[in-house]
């Protein structure tokens, strides 16, 4: 099986990779999400953590049948373990991106039926079908019967007004008839009518005991929480309760208290944590790569701004960045005079 990178078939160093044979821990994830869950952002991630599962983006089934099919589905082999979201509703469609997920060396396929946008819902696309089990239960039926790989499901505990536990069990209890034994349950409902997405990300009340029940209810499957946890105790607090942890914006904003520490608190790795400046070091072979490849700079280092978050000089190498990165001169060179405003003491005071 050849696993495909968007720039060349050498590794970022210091990073080990993986492949499809290894099993896939889900302990502790990284969502997917739009814009931001990029493969430069999960290079990004992986110099933290070597275990932590990362998701790319959602990409939708027509983009990979009738778009640029290498444009969203390359990667770097140092992202490993890394699983491909997909968003649709077609099951032929879906079985066959789920192929093209295997023959490109992802780790996991995953079917979104979280996304709350407009833009989604028009196309039958994300939560919209929580109110249509069994046409899930097909969808992920199909994609495993084209797939070795783990086929899984992300969705929310309802919809609109199907949003009782009662709803909630049936959808479980109805998709888990395809085989699918994987199931992220973001801890709120969506409101299709009236919320964008970003609101349906703060507004609707987080109900964690609800995902905590149907792994009661449901103990032969494994069950990860999402949904407003931004701390590795947290995320401690719910593996009591249930498999695994999908931690969201917190993992892109303030990634290093908890990518840096999770191969140790969570998996039980007992390597050294690395230090944020060693990180921001490690990364620039790769981003020199990029620069080359014609990215510009600040595309690709947006996704480090959050690493120095409560550190002394954070704050001005996030404004360095962002004033100077847009530059059409910008490169290494001004990545490096970021960090130069940065000390390895924390000083939340002065972020």
């Amino acid at each position: 099986m050849t696993i495909h990178t968007p720039l060349s078939h050498d590794t970022v160093p210091g990073v080990e990779t993986g492949n499809t044979a290894r099993s896939v821990d889900r302990r502790l994830s990284v969502a997917p999400m739009m814009d931001w869950t990029t493969s430069d952002a999960r290079v990004f991630h992986r110099l933290m953590s070597r275990n932590t599962l990362l998701y790319t983006e959602m990409v939708t089934t027509g983009a990979l049948i009738h778009g640029d099919r290498e444009r969203f589905l390359r990667y770097d082999n140092s992202e490993h373990p890394v699983a491909l979201q997909l968003g649709g509703s077609n099951p032929q469609d879906l079985a066959a991106c789920a192929r093209m997920a295997e023959d490109w060396g992802y780790d996991e396929v995953n079917l979104n039926v979280g996304c709350p946008s407009d833009r989604v819902q028009n196309n039958m696309i994300g939560a919209c079908l929580m109110a249509h089990p069994k046409r899930v239960a097909e969808c992920l039926h199909e994609m495993q019967a084209a797939t070795s790989l783990p086929v899984t499901i992300k969705h929310r505990l309802g919809i609109d007004d199907l949003d009782s536990f009662e709803h909630l069990h049936r959808f479980v209890e109805t998709v888990k008839e395809s085989g699918c034994t994987s199931f992220t349950i973001h801890a709120r409902k969506a409101i299709l009518d009236g919320l964008s997405p970003k609101e349906n990300r703060e507004i609707p009340p987080l109900i964690y005991d609800h995902v905590y029940r149907i792994k009661q209810l449901f103990p032969e499957l494994e069950i990860i929480i999402n949904g407003g946890i931004k701390s590795l105790d947290e995320a401690k607090a719910h593996l009591q309760h249930v498999d695994g942890v999908m931690i969201g914006r917190e993992a892109y904003q303030n990634p290093y208290p908890i990518l840096a520490h999770a191969d140790g608190e969570i998996f039980g790795d007992d390597d050294p944590v690395t230090d944020r400046l060693e990180i921001a070091e490690r990364f620039i072979p790769y981003l020199e790569k990029r620069i080359k490849e014609g990215a510009p700079l600040y595309a690709v280092v947006k996704h480090l701004l959050g690493l120095f978050h409560g550190q002394r000089g954070g704050r001005q190498f996030r404004r360095h960045l962002s004033e100077n990165g847009h530059q059409r001169e910008a490169g290494i060179a001004t990545f490096r005079d970021a960090l130069r405003f940065v000390s390895q003491t924390a000083n939340p005071d002065e972020d």
